[in-house]
């Protein structure tokens, strides 16, 4: 049996993976330059650093290792061996990141709220993209995405609905946090945290539609 799902580790598959992390990571770097607030991913590390001073990139991989416990308590018998290198992943998603972030020096800072605006929505399509080409490949998933996929499974959900979820309850979880631990309304969450929560779900729907259009084939979400 593929180590990497039922079908061939083909050039196709590493190729949509590996665009797929950079897409992601270029959602990142627009919302970080939107100064709308971060994305729902990166909101818990963030909020981690701001209470417990714990370095961004150590409480990222302590964000990751949690989820994957989660995961493991949700799949059970069906979580597999490679889950674990979710962790391992989020280092080169890392990396990816601080390509990204280091792009956006070249876009001028955004003069008022409508241009802020303008890159919360590129980077919620971004973001949403970047799902659409590496969830499906089935190689290693960011294990914030790896939960999704477990909730789908566990609970019989659809991964587009879920996303939303799960994303708003990482919100949540960050505005009361700050709240209680810092005493402020907001912290690491913006209201482009907000939208990228809300629609960073709907736009994954609306693009595989159009691709289930054009090409007649679905994608699964679902599998592990």
């Amino acid at each position: 049996m593929d180590f990497f799902g039922n079908d061939k580790l083909t050039l196709k598959r590493v190729f949509n993976y590996i665009l797929g992390l950079w897409f992601i990571t270029l959602g990142i770097g627009f919302s970080i330059k939107s100064n709308l607030g971060s994305t729902p991913v990166s909101s818990i590390p963030y909020t981690l650093n701001l209470i417990c001073g714990i370095e961004i990139g150590q409480a990222t991989i302590l964000f990751h290792a949690i989820l994957v416990l989660i995961e493991l308590i949700l799949l059970r018998k069906d979580f597999k061996i490679k889950h674990f290198l979710q962790v391992f992943v989020g280092v080169l998603f890392g990396y990816f990141t601080s390509f990204s972030v280091g792009l956006m020096n070249f876009i001028p800072d955004p003069a008022n709220f409508v241009l802020s605006l303008i890159l919360t929505v590129i980077s919620i399509f971004f973001v949403a993209l970047g799902l659409f080409f590496y969830v499906p490949t089935n190689i290693i998933p960011l294990s914030v995405d790896g939960l999704t996929q477990a909730l789908s499974i566990a609970f019989n959900t659809n991964f587009s609905k879920t996303k939303i979820f799960q994303d708003c309850s990482l919100l949540v979880i960050s505005l009361v946090s700050c709240f209680v631990f810092l005493g402020v309304i907001g912290g690491s969450v913006g209201i482009g945290t907000i939208l990228s929560a809300i629609f960073v779900g709907v736009v994954l729907k609306y693009i595989h539609k159009i691709n289930s259009y054009l090409t007649g084939e679905s994608v699964d979400f679902k599998q592990m």
